[in-house]
């Protein structure tokens, strides 16, 4: 990656800087300074070493507005979504430009957080309370966890519940503290986890009834770069990929093409597919 030939802060001043030039089309020394509380020296100094790591696009000096503006066929020198730009340098603190909608703060007690951790490092098992938002508290029961688990907004814990004789998806948060947190080594056998083995390939498309001109914008807006969109996933996760890419609701602006699955891949070499 460019850049990781330098120590850590000359290195997350340049990659703000090629978010500057990437994402605002412009950047001088001043951003530098208010963003890192650097001197105007080592500014130019950072300036100076960007232009040379940037010479195939170099960005050219505008007099009039004392700034570096991006050339037209600029090439970031480290690729940025735009949710990262805005958290960079689109939110400027000092401009009422912007705004963030606040996220839900879904806080979890640590203590649980790392008794399943150790658990699931000990590959133990683990007994443990947990409310369920469709069938409630239940009386305790015993999980092995495996594998935590995030899906953007979320931390999941995948485990094995001797109660259902199944892998489920846990929310820690969820889990009671007071929950006995005993532990015991595994004597008995459980399956693989096959869901979590298999590898999904979902492919989408626009969704169905759409205009050309507004299929056009969808296939710009998410990326694709052919007749369709592949996202790779385990199977397990299916239904967060369904739920965090809108799938599943009506005004989705995707939908499934098919899905293949590799079934453990490395392992067996199988592959099955499903259409949809």
């Amino acid at each position: 990656m460019e850049f990781d030939d330098l120590k850590h802060a000359q290195r997350e001043r340049l990659i703000f800087l090629d978010q500057c030039l990437t994402w605002r089309g412009m950047a001088n020394r001043r951003d530098l300074i208010d963003r890192f509380d650097i001197s105007t020296a080592q500014a130019a100094l950072d300036f100076r070493l960007y232009l040379e790591r940037a010479r195939h696009t170099p960005p050219t000096y505008d007099p009039v507005r004392k700034t570096y503006l991006a050339a037209l066929d600029h090439k970031p020198l480290v690729p940025s979504t735009l949710n990262e730009a805005f958290a960079s340098v689109l939110a400027e603190n000092n401009l009422p430009l912007s705004v963030a909608l606040p996220q839900p703060e879904r806080r979890a007690d640590a203590s649980v957080v790392s008794r399943l951790y150790q658990a699931m490092r000990n590959r133990w098992a683990i007994h443990v309370q947990y409310t369920s938002m469709t069938s409630g508290a239940d009386a305790g029961q015993w999980i092995v966890p495996t594998h935590f688990v995030s899906d953007g907004e979320k931390v999941h814990v995948r485990a094995f519940s001797f109660k259902h004789e199944a892998y489920r998806t846990y929310l820690p948060i969820r889990v009671s503290t007071g929950s006995s947190f005993e532990t015991r080594a595994l004597s008995e056998q459980f399956p693989d986890d096959m869901d979590w083995n298999t590898r999904a390939r979902i492919w989408l498309r626009p969704k169905t009834g759409l205009t050309p001109e507004q299929a056009a914008v969808v296939r710009t807006e998410y990326g694709f770069e052919g007749e369709f969109l592949c996202v790779e996933t385990r199977k397990a996760l299916e239904f967060f990929v369904d739920r965090r890419w809108g799938l599943d609701q009506e005004d989705a602006r995707l939908e499934r093409v098919r899905t293949e699955y590799d079934d453990d891949l490395e392992k067996t070499g199988r592959r099955s597919v499903k259409s949809g």
